[in-house]
């Protein structure tokens, strides 16, 4: 995105209002998995920093989810769903292949005044939403928008694959954003990057026009989604250094200056890698992916809500959202809360 001199020149600023999460109540433990596929909760643990993952049943969806999360967001600002402009769901696991799932999301909100779309940047998608809000409401356009990341990955999950079942869970979180002429609060610099060249690192084949239903696939796990490991583990290290210390500069800040740094809950190696080389020290670092697992989209919202609610930030700090993954994408985004 744009890189200003200095990040607090825009007359308005896109201000989070509310945020709110939703997972599924249905809980999926290690010790289960390990009745499932050949593992253990030690191996898993040791690999991965997740103990146990929140899975949906067959009657609840990605907009069912990202409804509810909305709706808590909306509570949270005190904004009616008449009042919304816009709402983007980021998501890889959409209700169908069309409408788009912010379409559900818009009827069952009741959100009539809005105008909505879907946004696929997988794990990167709320960032990637954050940074459109933000040019919409710096240049005045907007009073009001839902960004919304839903995910409902253990349905496209290989149960039978020990190197990707393991990590996955579902969920959705939301943040309403509030244009405000506060100079000093809202998001104050959000930057967005992609390389689609390493899209083999992380994919699901089935059934976009390449491999379309009205073909039998030439591998039948094309309907799950695929991950090199070790491709992924390099790249999104590399990236959320990159990524937050462009955030640093950008914006004249240290990592004093940083309250807490939120980033996309992949796998607590990765970002225990991460934070050893940016010297952030572990209170600067919130992670809850020991309870949610990968949730894509929707894991940097939920543990933005959860880290607000629990008083680990609060109003006046300065927040680093930071994100990797298929596509290759990652980005990230400052906010003064």
């Amino acid at each position: 995105m744009g890189k200003p001199a200095d990040p607090y020149t825009s007359q308005y600023h896109a201000v989070i209002a509310g945020y709110g999460a939703s997972v599924p109540e249905k809980i999926l433990t290690n010790d289960e998995l390990s009745r499932i596929v050949e593992t253990t909760d030690e191996w898993i643990t040791t690999r991965t920093g997740i103990k146990t993952r929140h899975i949906t049943t067959d009657q609840e969806t990605t907009a069912l989810l990202a409804s509810k999360a909305a709706k808590t967001a909306m509570k949270t600002a005190s904004i009616k769903a008449k009042d919304l402009d816009l709402i983007i769901v980021a998501t890889i696991t959409p209700e169908m292949v069309f409408p788009s799932t912010a379409s559900f999301v818009q009827q069952a909100i009741g959100a009539k005044n809005a105008w909505v779309f879907d946004l696929a940047a997988a794990c990167s998608g709320f960032i990637y939403a954050l940074s459109i809000v933000r040019q919409f409401m710096e240049t005045g356009r907007m009073q009001n928008a839902l960004v919304i990341g839903a995910e409902t990955l253990t349905k496209i999950t290989n149960y039978k694959d020990r190197k990707s079942c393991i990590l996955f869970g579902d969920g959705a979180g939301a943040v309403l954003l509030q244009k405000a002429d506060d100079a000093r609060r809202g998001i104050i610099y959000s930057t967005c990057h992609s390389d689609g060249s390493k899209w083999e690192a992380l994919n699901c084949q089935a059934f976009g026009s390449r491999h379309p239903a009205s073909q039998k696939l030439d591998d039948p796990d094309k309907v799950y989604m695929d991950i090199n490991g070790r491709e992924v583990y390099q790249q999104a290290i590399r990236r959320i250094v990159d990524t937050v210390n462009e955030c640093l500069d950008r914006c004249h800040l240290t990592i004093d200056d940083v309250k807490m740094v939120i980033p996309h809950q992949m796998n607590a190696r990765i970002i225990e890698s991460a934070a050893k080389r940016l010297k952030l020290p572990d209170e600067k670092v919130y992670m809850n992916i020991n309870e949610y697992g990968n949730t894509s989209s929707a894991s940097i919202p939920i543990a933005f809500d959860e880290c607000a609610r629990a008083g680990r930030i609060e109003r006046g700090d300065i927040i680093i959202l930071v994100a990797f993954g298929a596509g290759l994408t990652w980005g990230g985004a400052v906010i003064e809360f």
